[in-house]
C-alpha cells in the first residue's frame, strides 16, 4: 500500500518523503481502519487524510471548524491538480446545487464541511447515498468540553461511526491532554482506532518569556529584529488589540486588529491580507489563529498570559509550520496572575470545573517562573520526557540566576498575616519598606512588627518575591474581596522553618541577550549575497499568487524557494527534484522560476507591478510614505507617484496615503481650487507655496481632488 502512496506523495504533493508517523497512519486509513492522530502544527497532518483519499475509492468527507480553513486547503489542493470543494454558507445557493451534482456525478475528492453541516439529516441522508472513502475530524480536540476551543457542533460527530460503520474515520489534533485523548475517543466512539502520537517538540521555535516592564518598549525591541516578517501578537483584550495594532502602525508596520468584536467583514479583510500579503502583523485576542494555515509565520508574541499551556502551546504553533526558525515570545508580570485568577473566579462552570481550569492556570504559571530548560517542561506537560535540555530557550541561552529567599519569603508572609490578610502587594510592600504613607498611618499599620523589616531590598525585588510566592502557590488572591492576599496551607513549613526556597532573579529586559538566531532572512539560510534572488523570488511568487487568487504559500513555501536558492536548478528535472514541487506546480510555475533562477528574460512582464502592489498596501495598513520607503528600501520621491496614481485609481483615499494637518491641507486644496479652467499644475501650486512642499504632497492631493470632482 506505501508503494503508491509514496508515489502519490512525490507526484501531486512533490515531496519525496513521508516524516514520522505519517506512512503508518496513511497505511491504516487506505486500509479501512480508524486513527486517532495527535500530532503537533505544521508536522503535515493533512498529508495523513489527503494521500488515504486519493488512494481509496469515493469521497472523503472533511470536517472543519472554520470557512477560512477550509477554503485555504481546498485552494491549495486546486494548485495541486486534485479536485477538492468546501460547501458553506458563503456561497449561493446555485453554487451550492453545483456542487451537489459534481458530487452526484463523482467529480470531487475532498468535501470540506462545517461539523454543524454535516451533521444536518439532509446532508447526512445524502451522503449516504454516496460512495465514501473516509471521514476525517480535524481540530478534534473541540469535542472536549474541558478545552478552550470546545464547539458544541462536535459533540454530534459519533454518530458517524453508526450511520457509517464501514468508512474509516481519523481525528486529528495538535494539542490534547490525556483527559482531552480520552474525551475524542469517547464521544467520537474511536474506541477501535489505532492510536498514533507524534512528538510534541518544535525545535525549529526558540522560546524566550520576560518580565514585563514597559512592555510596548520590550515588543518594539523585540520586532525590530523582525521588520517584513509575518507575526502575530496575542493580547487579552479587544481595547488592547486595537492600542497594540494602532501603536504598530505609527512605528511603521503593516499591523492590523483582530477581535470577536469587529464587523465580520473587516476580519475577513484582514484575515485575507495576513494570508495574501508578505511581512503582516496581526494583533488579536484568541478569536484569531485555529483556522490558520500560513506556514511562514515568524513569530508569535504575547503581551498578556495566556490562560492554560495547551492554549500557549496552540498559540505559538502557529509560528514555523514551514519548519525554519521562528520565536516565541511572552511579556509576563503580576498583573497578569492576579487578572487570570480574577477572571476565572468569576467564570461560569461548577467547583470541578474551576478546579481543572486552576491547575491548567498553575501549570501556566510554574512555565514562567520555571529556572528549568523551557522545553522539557512544556513537553512534560504533554507527557513527553526530553532527556537533555534543548538549548533553544531562553534559560538555556542565557542561563538563570537563583537566590536564597527563605528569609525575605518568610517576612513577606508575616506581612501578610499580621496586616490580616486583606491587603494588595502595595500596600505590603509599603510595609515592608517603612513608609508612612496616609493609608498606612489611617491604618495604624506603622506600628505593625513587620513594618520597615524589608527597607535592606528594592521595591522591584519584593514585586518580583510576591509574584513568585502566587505562583507558586504559597500565596492565595482574595478573589471575593479587592485581591488582598492571603497565606496558603502549603506555605506552613516554610514559616515554621521546616522548608527553604529558592527564587529566581528577575533580570531587566535591557540586559536580556538577544538569541544567537533570529528570524530575519538571513536565519533562514539566505546569505547576503543571495538577498537580491531571495527578493525577486518572493516577488514572482506574489504576482503569481495575485494571478491565481490565493495566498503566495499555497504557489510555493518559503522552504520550497531556499531550497531552490541552494540547489540552484539547472533544468526543470533538477527544479522537479526539489521538496514542493509536484508535477502540477512544475508545469504551471516551473518555467518561469528557472527562467529567474537562472537568469534568463521570464516569459511574464517584470514583476514592477508587485512593488507598486506592496506600496498601496503599506499605506493601506498605515504606514507614512517615510516609512514605505524605509521598509522597501527606496527613496520617498519612488513612492508618492505610486501612491497618486492609487489614489487616481481609487485604490486608496488621501488620508490613507498622507497624514499632513489639515490647516495645511486646506490651504493646498483652495491653491489647486482656485482655478476657473480645471486643476493647475503640481509646477504652479508647488510655486505658490515657495517650494516649501514636497511635489509628491502635492501629487497625492491633485489626484485626490481630480477623483471627487469626477474628471
Amino acid at each position: 500500500m506505501l508503494d503508491p502512496a509514496q508515489q502519490i506523495l512525490k507526484e501531486v504533493f512533490g515531496y519525496d518523503q513521508f516524516r514520522g508517523h505519517q506512512a503508518a497512519i496513511i497505511q491504516r486509513l487506505a486500509g479501512g481502519g480508524d486513527a486517532l492522530v495527535l500530532m503537533p502544527t505544521g508536522g503535515g497532518k493533512s498529508l495523513c487524510y489527503q494521500v488515504p483519499a486519493l488512494l481509496r475509492d469515493g469521497l472523503a468527507v472533511v470536517v472543519s471548524p472554520l470557512i477560512a480553513l477550509m477554503e485555504d486547503q481546498v485552494a491549495a489542493l486546486e494548485e495541486l491538480g486534485v479536485a477538492a470543494v468546501a460547501l458553506n454558507s458563503t456561497q449561493t445557493p446555485e453554487q451550492q446545487r453545483d456542487i451537489a451534482d459534481r458530487l452526484r456525478r463523482g467529480e470531487i475528492k475532498l468535501l470540506y464541511l462545517a461539523p454543524e453541516r454535516l451533521v444536518q439529516p439532509r446532508m447526512l441522508a445524502f451522503l449516504q447515498r454516496l460512495p465514501l472513502a473516509l471521514f476525517a475530524i480535524d481540530e478534534a480536540h473541540c469535542v472536549s468540553q474541558w478545552g478552550h476551543d470546545f464547539r458544541p457542533e462536535y459533540l454530534q460527530l459519533g454518530q458517524l461511526a453508526e450511520l457509517f460503520p464501514q468508512v474509516p474515520r481519523i481525528a486529528l489534533t495538535a494539542t490534547a491532554d490525556k483527559r482531552t485523548r480520552e474525551e475524542i475517543v469517547q464521544r467520537l466512539h474511536l474506541q477501535q482506532a489505532e492510536l498514533f502520537v507524534s512528538s510534541f517538540d518544535r525545535p525549529n521555535i526558540f522560546y524566550r518569556i520576560v518580565l514585563k516592564d514597559q512592555p510596548r518598549r520590550q515588543l518594539l525591541a523585540f520586532l525590530e529584529e523582525r521588520r517584513g516578517e509575518a507575526g502575530i501578537v496575542y493580547c487579552l483584550s479587544r481595547r488592547k488589540v486595537e492600542e497594540v495594532a494602532a501603536f504598530l502602525v505609527q512605528q511603521g508596520f503593516a499591523a492590523l486588529p483582530y477581535h470577536a468584536g469587529l464587523p465580520s467583514e473587516q476580519r475577513t479583510l484582514h484575515q485575507r491580507r495576513f494570508l495574501n500579503e508578505e511581512g503582516v502583523i496581526m494583533v488579536a485576542t484568541i478569536a484569531f489563529g485555529m483556522g490558520i494555515d500560513k506556514p511562514n509565520v515568524r513569530f508569535v508574541a504575547h503581551l498578556d498570559l495566556p490562560k492554560s499551556l495547551e492554549a500557549y502551546y496552540q498559540e505559538t504553533g502557529r509560528a514555523g509550520r514551514d519548519g525554519l526558525p521562528a520565536d516565541a515570545w511572552m511579556a509576563y508580570g503580576l498583573q497578569d496572575v492576579l487578572l487570570l485568577k480574577q477572571m476565572l473566579a468569576n467564570s461560569e462552570g461548577d467547583d470541578r470545573h474551576k478546579r481543572v481550569e486552576q491547575h491548567k492556570l498553575e501549570a501556566m504559571l510554574a512555565l514562567c517562573e520555571e529556572t528549568r530548560c523551557r522545553r522539557q517542561v512544556l513537553l512534560a506537560y504533554f507527557d513527553e520526557v526530553l532527556p537533555q535540555p534543548c538549548g533553544h530557550c531562553d534559560i538555556c541561552v542565557d542561563g538563570i540566576e537563583t537566590w536564597d529567599a527563605t528569609e525575605p519569603a518568610r517576612q513577606a508572609l508575616s506581612a501578610i498575616y499580621r496586616s490580616g490578610q486583606r491587603y494588595g502587594v502595595g500596600h505590603l510592600i509599603d510595609l515592608l519598606l517603612g513608609r508612612e504613607n496616609d493609608r498606612v498611618r489611617s491604618l495604624g499599620h506603622q506600628h505593625l512588627s513587620v513594618f520597615g523589616i524589608g527597607q535592606t531590598r528594592s521595591e522591584a525585588d519584593w514585586r518580583s518575591l510576591f509574584r513568585q510566592l502566587i505562583a507558586r502557590g504559597l500565596v492565595d488572591v482574595d478573589l471575593d474581596g479587592h485581591g488582598g492576599l492571603r497565606l496558603a496551607e502549603s506555605c506552613r513549613p516554610l514559616l515554621r522553618g521546616a522548608a527553604s526556597l529558592q527564587l529566581r532573579r528577575d533580570v531587566g529586559w535591557k540586559r536580556q541577550s538577544v538569541p544567537q538566531h533570529t528570524s530575519s532572512v538571513a536565519s533562514q539560510g539566505v546569505r547576503a549575497e543571495e538577498r537580491p534572488q531571495w527578493e525577486a523570488l518572493r516577488a514572482l511568487r506574489r504576482r503569481l499568487a495575485e494571478e491565481q487568487g490565493v495566498p503566495p504559500y499555497i504557489i510555493f513555501p518559503d522552504a520550497t524557494l531556499i531550497e531552490m536558492l541552494r540547489r540552484k536548478p539547472r533544468t526543470l528535472k533538477d527544479l522537479a527534484q526539489i521538496n514542493g514541487v509536484g508535477a502540477r506546480k512544475l508545469e504551471r510555475y516551473g518555467a518561469d522560476f528557472l527562467a529567474l533562477l537562472l537568469g534568463q528574460p521570464s516569459s511574464k512582464p517584470p514583476a514592477v507591478t508587485d512593488w507598486r502592489h506592496e506600496v498601496v498596501c503599506l499605506a493601506a495598513a498605515g504606514m507614512s510614505p517615510e516609512q514605505i520607503a524605509l521598509q522597501l528600501n527606496c527613496s520617498e520621491s519612488k513612492v508618492y507617484p505610486v501612491l497618486a496614481e492609487a489614489i487616481a485609481e481609487q485604490l486608496l483615499r488621501l488620508e490613507q496615503a498622507l497624514d499632513i494637518p489639515d490647516d495645511l491641507l486646506g490651504d493646498i486644496q483652495d491653491l489647486f481650487l482656485a482655478g476657473e479652467e480645471g486643476l493647475p499644475s503640481v509646477a504652479y501650486v508647488s510655486e505658490q507655496l515657495n517650494h516649501q512642499v514636497a511635489t509628491g504632497i502635492l501629487q497625492c492631493i491633485r489626484a485626490a481632488l481630480l477623483v471627487e470632482c469626477g474628471d
